[in-house]
């Protein structure tokens, strides 16, 4: 159980809910051992009065013995009642204590978890898969949370039966209880055994449950593509295949269940024989009476449950380390993007990379090798270069989602990594290559990126971004709900809504990573015609494989192989006659050819 100590932080938070939960534990037990004590005196008088009542035969006060033998049993059975009521009443108390309690430990772990998941570098989603985030989100934390109530309750109200039962039948008498409770090591060295097993297959499944939920998600994301193939039937035969062994795997650990309730109810049985042979001897013996068999049957009844929850506790306690192990393994992952100084400041949006080179930590790809370039404010800077040459990547430094592996980032005159993050990419309008919508209205896309804007300014920046008459064209306008990864437009009119959404936020630095690409010359142009009137004031970085993107912009730097190979104006590039001019005739060539 050394992992689910991470979680006892919350247990001592809601501490209350636990000590008033182990009271009515308390309480309840005692009211459910009271009555065996009634059933022992109800015992003995019903043997007492058989034997007596004969010898009244004939005489009046054989008819007064019986009122008073029906009034007494009717008085304990009446009391017999209401302990069970009082009882009831204890167990609801228990159950809305540590039922509760656990619950709000659930609530307040996934927030954490959640919390933690965002403040993860980019490189730890590009390790793992979303379907395995998740499954450690809700399954797992579901495994805990029944650690946290059922078994926690349970648990506790096997430990105070089986304390409060042995002691009350230690009272009565040592001898009979040492036979009543002989079977109980053997029991012991059975749960040992099990709880190994349970362990190792609980492990088992939570991989192969995590594997599941990675694959279906999987292919519910990939469904267009997955359809255009024609590859359903072979999809959902994989499925089969790993949905049969997580069945295989479960039903390996209800076996080792299944087979440890029969030894747990023998065990019971042999407690209880022994029981009634031993009690037999001590009432002929005269040591104790036929209402202290009774007794002691009842409280073995009274330790099945006790007994046989082990087993159920065991597994969901083994279930939940397993969970909470694998929980534990990304909560104690930290992010490496920490800030110097938290410096919190307006930017102006001079940006400057000094001798840069970058090897991403999860492929070990070089990247970016000694970049270096200056942009001032108000300017802008086009990044051109052919696909993986590393442009995507000078946008994932500006934004602070990576660190250079060397040299340095400079931004208004202070190193990038002064800044708090939070602050830094709160300033940047970003409009990545993979555009990201969400299954929300146009209107609230648009406004994702800014904490306040009026209507007006999301008109505006759909109409800067040419969506405007798109988004007007359809049936609800700006309220058109859209589908997942929003799928109800097209993809330049993808595009267009994240453009929009990027400078709705009026950002000191504005970067678009080809986010032009799906959309015709003529609209392209149209585009860098409004962005040039927000632009202005604003440093502006487009990055593209298209040279029509770049024409606009101050400055220009060609990337092949993550290094800078060209730098300058248009015509400046134009007149050297290198890789820029040679992209530049191939483009305008294959434009005209196309017209």
């Amino acid at each position: 159980m050394k992992d689910l100590k991470y979680i006892n932080k919350y247990l001592y938070h809601y501490k209350s809910y636990l000590i008033w939960g182990t009271i009515f534990v308390i309480i309840a037990n005692i009211f459910q051992i009271l009555p065996a004590q009634i059933v022992r005196h109800s015992f003995d008088l019903v043997g007492n009065t058989i034997g007596i009542y004969p010898l009244f035969k004939g005489a009046k006060s054989q008819m007064s013995l019986y009122d008073i033998f029906t009034d007494v049993v009717l008085i304990y059975g009446t009391v017999i009642v209401i302990m069970a009521l009082v009882r009831g009443i204890f167990l609801f108390w228990m159950r809305q204590t540590i039922i509760v309690m656990s619950r709000l430990i659930e609530y307040d772990l996934k927030n954490e978890i959640y919390a933690h998941y965002q403040t993860l570098p980019l490189s730890f989603y590009r390790r793992n898969n979303t379907g395995d985030l998740m499954a450690r989100i809700s399954e797992d934390v579901g495994h805990v949370r029944m650690y946290l109530g059922p078994a926690i309750m349970y648990g506790l109200n096997a430990i105070g039966s089986f304390v409060l039962v042995v002691a009350y039948m230690l009272i009565v008498n040592p001898t009979l209880t040492f036979y009543a409770m002989l079977p109980l090591p053997v029991l012991s060295v059975s749960i040992y055994y099990v709880n190994n097993l349970i362990h190792k297959r609980s492990t088992e499944i939570q991989q192969k449950l995590s594997q599941m939920s990675t694959y279906v998600q999987e292919s519910f994301s990939g469904i267009r593509v997955l359809k255009a193939f024609v590859r359903e039937k072979e999809f959902a035969d994989n499925f089969a295949d790993t949905s049969n062994e997580y069945k295989i795997k479960a039903l390996n650990l209800a076996m080792v269940n299944a087979l440890f309730t029969p030894v747990v109810f023998g065990l019971i049985a042999l407690s209880t024989v022994l029981t009634v042979y031993i009690g037999g001897l001590e009432v002929i013996d005269g040591s104790i009476t036929l209402g202290n068999i009774a007794e002691f049957t009842l409280y073995i009844n009274m330790l099945i449950w006790p007994v046989t929850s082990l087993g159920w506790i065991t597994s969901m306690t083994e279930r939940a380390d397993a969970s909470q192990k694998r929980i534990n393994e990304f909560l104690f992952i930290n992010t490496d993007l920490v800030s110097s100084k938290n410096l919190e400041k307006e930017i102006i949006g001079d940006v400057a990379f000094k001798n840069v080179s970058l090897t991403y930590p999860d492929s070990g790809i070089l990247a970016l090798r000694n970049v270096s370039f200056s942009v001032k404010h108000g300017e802008s800077l086009a990044i051109l270069g052919s696909t993986g040459s590393g442009k995507s990547t000078i946008a994932n430094l500006i934004c602070r989602l990576y660190d250079a592996s060397e040299g340095e980032i400079w931004i208004d005159g202070e190193n990038i990594k002064a800044y708090k993050t939070s602050s830094l990419r709160g300033q940047i309008g970003y409009v990545p290559q993979d555009v990201f919508l969400f299954s929300d209205s146009i209107k609230n896309n648009i406004s994702f990126g800014a904490a306040e804007v009026s209507d007006s300014q999301i008109f505006q920046a759909a109409k800067d971004a040419d969506v405007y008459a798109n988004i007007m064209d359809f049936p609800k306008g700006f309220d058109t709900e859209l589908g997942e990864r929003g799928i109800t437009l097209s993809g330049g009119q993808k595009q267009r809504v994240s453009i929009a959404r990027a400078i709705s936020r009026n950002p000191s630095i504005i970067i678009l990573d080809d986010a032009l690409s799906a959309v015709d010359t003529k609209t392209e142009n149209a585009i860098l015609n409004n962005l040039q009137r927000i632009m202005q004031g604003k440093t502006s970085i487009i990055i593209s494989h298209r040279v029509s993107s770049a024409k606009l912009a101050d400055k220009i730097i060609v990337l092949n192989d993550g290094e800078v190979v060209e730098a300058g104006t248009h015509e400046e590039l134009i007149m050297i006659g290198g890789t820029y001019k040679e992209m530049y005739e191939k483009q305008t060539q294959s434009e005209e050819e196309i017209v």
